[in-house]
Formats: C-alpha cells, structure tokens, sequence
C-alpha cells in the first residue's frame, strides 16, 4: 500500500539497523511509550513482525514505512482487537522527517488498510497529551477526540494520560470523498 512519498510493506531482517534509526533516536520516542530501543530490541521487534505476518488469522500488522528508496523511515502498527471491527493503530517517523506532511500520509495508509483492505468499523489510537504533532495529524486525517484515559501509562518513571482518538468507516468513507 502506498502514497506519493511512502509504502507500509512487511518488515525484512535486512530493516534492522533502519528501526533502529527511528526507535532509538531518543527525540523520535519522546512521546512514545517506551525509551529509546536498542539494537537487540529492535530485531526483536522486527523478528517479531515478521512472524505476526505468518499468522492466521492475522491480528497485528506492525509494518515498515518506507520511503521512495525503500528505506525504512517509519514504523506504523494496526493491532485488530478480539472482536474483529476496530483496531488500534500506532506509528512514529524519524524526527528529521517530521513537519513534511509525512505523518499524515502514513495514517492516512493506515487508515486505508483498516477500512478498505480489512473492512473494520472502528480504528482508535493514543497519544500523549504533550504530543501536539500527532494530535494535528490524527485530527487531519479525520479522527475525533473522544478525550482522556487518566494515568493510562507507567513510563519514563512517571505516570502519563493518554489522549484518545477515533474515526468510523462511514466517516472515513465521507473524508475519503471529500479528499477525490
């Protein structure tokens, strides 16, 4: 699946040293969960993709967001819950990529994944409340502020919220027309 800039694919053994680049640059994770990743973790990752790939049914899509050289500059996740009709996404991009538009067009694939490839009702995700360029990018895609989860989670030493986003296939549907 692709866009003008970028291409969710399967992550490779060969995209190691590439997630590394975005999980352990500590500014790229700032917002995120967890603290910078190190090498280790990051094959662990990708081992661990690729083999959510094999699955059947699937239920994780942790996916490589490549760029024009096919370089991986992203990472985006869609985790379908237990009941197949939503699912939780996830992604970050390399911080020097940041302020080009590129995060926008890797949920927006995602988004496509979800809705048009799976089929799924409802697609949710969650931010920190301090992370203001995810916020601008959920919102343009066309996901909706439902509001906070109090000390959602345990990181960095500290408790932190989580601030909910969602979006419906029927609105997708209505952004996706409004975007032809």
């Amino acid at each position: 699946m692709s866009s003008d800039r970028l291409r969710l694919r399967e992550f490779r053994s060969s995209d190691v040293e590439d997630l590394l680049r975005v999980y352990g640059d500590e500014e790229t994770v700032r917002h995120l969960s967890f603290t910078p990743r190190t090498a280790e973790q990051c094959n662990a990752i990708v081992q661990g993709a690729i083999r959510d790939a094999e699955a059947d049914p699937r239920t994780v899509y942790m996916l490589a967001v490549a760029a024009d050289d096919d370089r991986v500059v992203g990472a985006a996740r869609l985790a379908v819950d237990e009941r197949p009709h939503s699912a939780q996404i996830g992604f970050a991009l390399r911080a020097d990529l940041w302020g080009r538009g590129l995060g926008s067009e890797m949920v927006g694939l995602l988004l496509r994944l979800a809705f048009d490839t799976l089929e799924l009702k409802r697609v949710w995700g969650a931010r920190s409340p301090d992370n203001e360029l995810s916020r601008r990018v959920m919102l343009r895609a066309g996901m909706i502020e439902e509001g906070r989860i109090r000390r959602h989670l345990w990181t960095r030493g500290a408790w932190r919220d989580s601030v909910v986003h969602s979006i419906l296939d029927d609105e997708w549907r209505a952004t996706a027309a409004g975007r032809s």
